[in-house]
């Protein structure tokens, strides 16, 4: 007869729960230890890596730009006047002289109003000769009623002091000679006031003929004016060079300050680079630069740094030294080079892709021995063209891979396969 043990059951139970108890927990484990595990190191040709080793030394900083060549000298010619494009006399590409002219304008209206400026000029100045000829006439009369009032005034003193040795001697009488001392000081007396009218009448006279001169300055201005827009219509290129554009077409009503043509000197040629505005900040006049035109080299330095970015841009200006290489010419395709600074005695390495000056950033240190590279992370300092300063993180003689590994982010090393 079986005997029912319950509690064997309960322990057997209990045995089952605890072992399904270790064997989750053990689940649980074996899938953290296989969560902290590495991925495993991906396998790369060396052959499609750039890898190079670090250095130490002198390194020149240096950055470089795009840009064009441009004539130093331009002249613009612009309407003075509204005016009609009669003819175009020379195309863009003749070589003009200063007084070559360039285009032909046409304006009916000009010419009557440089006509009716000449007549007011000529009148003018008719009227002031005529003016100044009754204003001295005056001044004349003036003067000789003041010489004739100077003569009556000495005799009437004269006449006095005779009277006056008469009168003490009793023979003329106190009457009669208070009535000539009376006269002679009356004389005196307009003979001041004359002075005085005299000088004010030549101060009247200066005014107005300085008015007078003031508006045929003004008429003559005017004149000359519209003498000169007269002979603008007959556009000249100002400048010894090469006529570049003529932006405007026969028959073409024209406003005043519309441009007409644009002439340069072609001997002359600047550089106008543009510097990445990240870069440009340690550009400074007076830097040494180094111009590729495809055709050779030419040297020069920078001369003007555009204070405004624009698309992220700084324009800088090259004067350029020393003879043009064949082909240069203006609006030419050019590559820049700026030098800025040498660095004695530092340790770098030719700048990886996508990496900035004074960054934090993470390479691959290669192992050759090993066939292994292995992330590390790198402080970079002042950069070049085509190098950058290390400050920290790898050391003299080292190699490291330089080309982009942004595939590679995830992993810390790579296998590296000859």
């Amino acid at each position: 007869m079986d005997i029912q043990r319950p509690d064997l059951a309960i322990k057997k139970r209990r045995r089952q729960i605890l072992w399904m108890i270790g064997g989750i927990a053990l689940l649980g484990l074996s899938g953290y230890a296989l969560s902290k595990l590495e991925p495993a190191a991906p396998s790369v040709a060396r052959s499609t890596l750039w890898i190079e080793s670090v250095k130490r030394g002198d390194m020149m900083r240096e950055v470089r730009g795009p840009g064009t060549l441009v004539p130093k000298e331009i002249r613009w010619i612009a309407a003075e006047t509204a005016a009609r494009v009669e003819r175009i006399v020379v195309k863009p590409g003749a070589r003009v002289d200063a007084d070559t002219v360039i285009l032909t304008l046409s304006n009916p209206e000009l010419k009557d109003q440089m006509l009716a400026a000449q007549a007011a000029l000529v009148a003018a100045e008719a009227d002031y000769a005529a003016r100044r000829m009754t204003l001295e006439s005056q001044y004349l009369d003036q003067k000789a009623t003041m010489a004739s009032i100077e003569g009556d005034a000495e005799a009437a003193a004269l006449q006095a002091e005779a009277e006056g040795d008469l009168n003490k001697k009793g023979i003329i009488s106190d009457i009669n000679f208070r009535r000539t001392e009376l006269t002679a000081k009356s004389l005196r007396v307009r003979l001041d006031i004359e002075h005085e009218r005299i000088a004010k009448f030549a101060q009247t006279m200066e005014a107005q003929l300085a008015a007078d001169r003031a508006r045929i300055a003004q008429l003559r201005n005017t004149f000359e004016l519209r003498e000169r827009q007269a002979d603008g219509l007959n556009v000249r290129a100002g400048i010894a060079g090469v006529l570049q554009q003529v932006p405007v077409e026969e028959g073409t009503q024209l406003a005043p300050g519309t441009n007409l043509a644009r002439v340069a000197k072609p001997d002359v040629l600047m550089a106008e680079l543009r510097i990445a505005e990240t870069q440009a900040k340690d550009v400074t006049i007076g830097q040494k630069v180094s111009v590729d035109t495809r055709n050779g080299v030419i040297t020069g330095k920078v001369a003007r740094i555009d204070p405004a970015v624009v698309q992220g841009t700084v324009q800088v200006d090259v004067d350029l030294e020393g003879a043009l290489p064949a082909g240069a010419r203006p609006d030419l395709s050019v590559d820049g080079v700026i030098e800025l600074e040498r660095l004695d005695d530092v340790l770098y390495v030719s700048r990886p892709v996508q990496s900035q000056q004074d960054a934090r950033t993470t390479l691959f240190r290669y192992d050759g021995k090993a066939g292994r590279a292995l992330r590390v992370p790198v402080e970079l300092g002042r950069a070049s063209v085509t190098q950058i300063e290390v400050r920290s993180g790898l050391k003299e003689g080292e190699f490291v891979v330089l080309s982009d590994t942004s595939n590679y982010d995830k992993y810390d090393r790579l296998s590296i396969e000859d």
